[in-house]
Parts: structure tokens; sequence; C-alpha cells
């Protein structure tokens, strides 16, 4: 099973150490405790967006940086894990499946729109 706040962990690791950057320099801007930062980059905590936020401004990260590149990670994993199981995921039933009436061609369901006439202007040639 692929875990998001894994794959957002990781992202923010590989980001943090790109830069030459403790965990304690980080945390000290992000103003997250050490350890709540440690077990996000680990995947076991998972982040609200203000958290996130904060990371993302104290490693001076876009969140939808953050966001694509863990879009591309997922992706990768998706595959990975279709690919190993070559099997394509069933598609899941709609939740609330709209239904369409039957068409009917009688002239009293019809509608008719006529413009007014003071709306179009005619130009003689």
């Amino acid at each position: 099973m692929i875990l998001l706040r894994r794959l957002l962990g990781d992202v923010l690791r590989r980001q943090r150490q790109h830069q030459g950057r403790t965990l304690r320099e980080v945390s000290s801007s992000a103003r997250v405790s050490l350890g709540y930062l440690s077990e996000v980059e680990r995947g076991q905590k998972e982040a609200s967006s203000e958290l996130l936020a904060a990371i993302c401004d104290a490693l001076e990260l876009r969140m939808s940086e953050l966001m694509r590149e863990v879009s591309d990670e997922l992706s990768l994993a998706e595959l990975a894990q279709s690919a190993a199981s070559d099997t394509v995921p069933p598609m899941r039933p709609m939740l609330n499946p709209v239904r369409v009436s039957p068409v009917t061609h009688r002239p009293e369901d019809r509608v008719t729109i006529k413009a007014p006439a003071e709306a179009v202007d005619v130009v003689a040639a």
C-alpha cells in the first residue's frame, strides 16, 4: 500500500538534505519540535496543511513544488505497484450515479427560443 505521508516525508527529507540543513535548523525555523519533524520525515505522522506550509517556508520551498514532486513519486509508485501485480485496478462504481431519462421526440417536449425583435440588428447591404 502506498502511503501519502511516507512520500511527503521522503520529499521533505530530500529537500532538507539537498540544502545541507539539519533537522534542528529546519525545526527551529518552522517552529516545529525536532521530534515531530523527524516523525513527519519518516512518514510516521500525518502533517496538517498548516504544518506543511511552515516546513515549506522554512525550506524556502513552494507548497506547489512539494506537491508536484510528491505527485510524481506517487505516479511512479503506482506504476511499480501495478507492474508488480500485472493487473489494472478495477473501476469503482460511482457513489451517486446520474440517471439519464430516455429521449423523447414529442413536439410538446421541444423548447423554442425566439430572440426579441429589438435585440436583432439587421444591416442592409
